[in-house]
């Protein structure tokens, strides 16, 4: 079993067409780490995406870089916004990751234009970014964000800066929102020209915690949990051979996630997009 790579963007590296998001290692021990670790292996997994600002997922990263450090293209994320704040966090990391370097060092949640405008001037996380880069401590450098504008505002920060990757999210619901799939589209049209790794997030998310639902997974909005659904919203995303997908923030999540993108499959069709999203009950996680 393995799951097919592709070319993350510029930086010569072939990547798992799923990436592993190290959120779902937030709050769980390190035994229960090491399986998810075991899991990756045997799907081919060779692509890690965490951040400073994920409980204790650089932690129980960590243990797996002290021997399979060049199995791994490696990204973490800063949310600091100015520099002395992003170089600590980005030490930091490096020191919690157990590594020399990271490979993608972002810039996270940068959709707040009074955040994007510190962040990119002078002494700001860029700053601290491109210096870590200067030193060898990180290879490339990208930006990422949630909600409706973070397709836009990830326009405006290539205008700035020529960051290697951008993350932004993607599923059916987002491609039938009536101004961000617009949005989400030529956004993509300008990485593919420039050659930017396009990272997407939330394809299994079904939509807010309904209040008094239980909160039975760790993801902060509420997950699809048939197995169905989750395959044909993960096989709707990957069928997009310039995308990738991260996979899912709750640990108990992740196989089936895996299976799906290790299937062979097609484009699901619009009809079947449209009765899985009718049976689930989709709905926005970032309002209207």
């Amino acid at each position: 079993m393995t799951i097919e790579q592709r070319p993350f963007g510029r930086t010569g590296h072939m990547s798992s067409a799923v990436i592993f998001g190290g959120a779902a290692l937030g709050n769980v021990d390190q035994g229960t780490a090491d399986r998810v670790f075991e899991l990756l292996q045997q799907y081919g997994v060779n692509h890690i995406d965490t951040a400073a600002s994920y409980g204790d997922a650089e932690e129980r990263i960590g243990p797996w870089m002290d021997r399979h450090r060049n199995n791994f293209f490696l990204a973490t994320k800063t949310g600091q916004r100015d520099y002395e704040s992003a170089k600590a966090e980005i030490h930091r990391s490096l020191e919690r990751l157990r590594t020399d370097h990271v490979d993608l060092l972002q810039l996270h949640a940068l959709i707040h234009p009074d955040e994007w405008d510190q962040a990119l001037s002078p002494g700001g996380a860029l700053d601290a970014a491109i210096e870590a880069r200067d030193q060898g401590l990180i290879r490339f450098i990208g930006v990422t964000g949630h909600g409706w504008n973070v397709a836009a505002m990830h326009r405006r920060s290539l205008e700035r800066f020529d960051f290697d990757s951008v993350l932004m999210p993607w599923n059916w619901l987002a491609a039938h929102h009536e101004t961000y799939a617009t949005d989400f589209e030529t956004t993509v049209k300008l990485c593919e020209q420039r050659n930017i790794a396009i990272q997407t997030i939330k394809s299994i998310a079904r939509g807010p915690w309904a209040a008094g639902i239980s909160r039975n997974h760790a993801t902060w909005y509420q997950p699809l949990e048939n197995e169905e659904a989750i395959t044909t919203a993960v096989q709707w995303v990957l069928a997009r051979p310039q995308i990738f997908l991260l996979s899912v923030g709750d640990v108990d999540l992740l196989p089936a996630v895996l299976r799906a993108a290790d299937a062979e499959f097609d484009l699901p069709s619009d009809a079947a997009m449209a009765g899985m999203s009718d049976r689930a009950g989709l709905s926005s996680i970032f309002g209207l």
